[in-house]
């Protein structure tokens, strides 16, 4: 695992922030004496096992002794915040909070705009971003190797993907455990008893994403293999389709991702 140089500043502690944090520190991208934490709360005992850590409740404190910034607040809170981060790189996990308001919170900073997830902390996120004007390939080095510590990441080309990855993949387990819900739902209909049922479903959801995770192929692939298959599976997913799931998924996860236009804002 990659390391980064110089001195890492994470501006809130919460579930994402305290994942990332533990992804960083467990990897070893970061050295304890060479990361700073501003947390409201003060230090969290969760982090306890990493001696050395700075931390304060002071943000300009932070800003001052760190070369890149991570900003993990929630919307409305980031918003708020402004301090100078002139000639520093400012990496921000905060949803709907676009470039341009990042210049504006950080004072003119190189900016990355991201979305992670709680899955970090046992580093099974995925982590898109998206790279501000300025920011230099030793920044995006940077940037890779603190997201490739909390599982996959990928630079996308366009700010505005960031928003749909959002919708997506922040949300863990999110959509993943809606379908997870229903499908238990049916079992327990069925008299399956419900720790049976949970068991059974946790285990499908487990193996069928690391399927997933774990081969070069589409989805639809895996779905037309069932499919052409012409067994039990292909009777129910012929059902699903008539009865419009795709649709359906389409519509949920647009207004996930609309939402992420107005998060943190006063219409919001």
């Amino acid at each position: 695992m990659d390391k980064i140089h110089g001195t890492l500043g994470l501006v809130g502690c919460g579930q994402l922030g305290a994942a990332l944090a533990s992804a960083l520190l467990r990897a070893g991208v970061v050295e304890p004496g060479r990361m700073w934490i501003a947390n409201r709360s003060g230090p969290l005992p969760t982090l306890a096992d990493y001696p050395g850590l700075n931390w304060t409740r002071e943000v300009p404190v932070l800003v001052e002794e760190c070369d890149t910034l991570l900003l993990a607040l929630p919307p409305a809170a980031g918003r708020k915040l402004r301090f100078n981060g002139a000639g520093r790189l400012v990496v921000s996990v905060m949803a709907g909070v676009d470039v341009e308001a990042l210049n504006t919170i950080s004072g003119g900073a190189r900016v990355v705009r991201a979305m992670s997830s709680p899955a970090a902390e046992t580093g099974m996120a995925y982590s898109p971003w998206f790279a501000g004007a300025g920011v230099s390939e030793t920044d995006r080095a940077v940037v890779r190797a603190l997201f490739s510590a909390c599982g996959i990441t990928d630079e996308v080309p366009e700010e505005s993907q960031i928003d749909v990855f959002t919708a997506i993949t922040g949300p863990v387990p999110g959509f993943v455990a809606a379908f997870a819900a229903s499908v238990q739902d049916y079992a327990n209909g069925q008299g399956v008893a419900p720790e049976v049922a949970r068991r059974a479903v946790g285990q499908l959801f487990h193996s069928a994403g690391a399927m997933l995770a774990t081969s070069e192929r589409p989805a639809a692939d895996f779905v037309r293999d069932m499919v052409d298959y012409a067994g039990t599976t292909a009777a129910g997913l012929e059902a699903l389709r008539a009865a419009g799931l795709t649709d359906v998924v389409a519509q949920g996860l647009e207004a996930a991702r609309r939402r992420c236009l107005t998060i943190g804002t006063p219409e919001g």
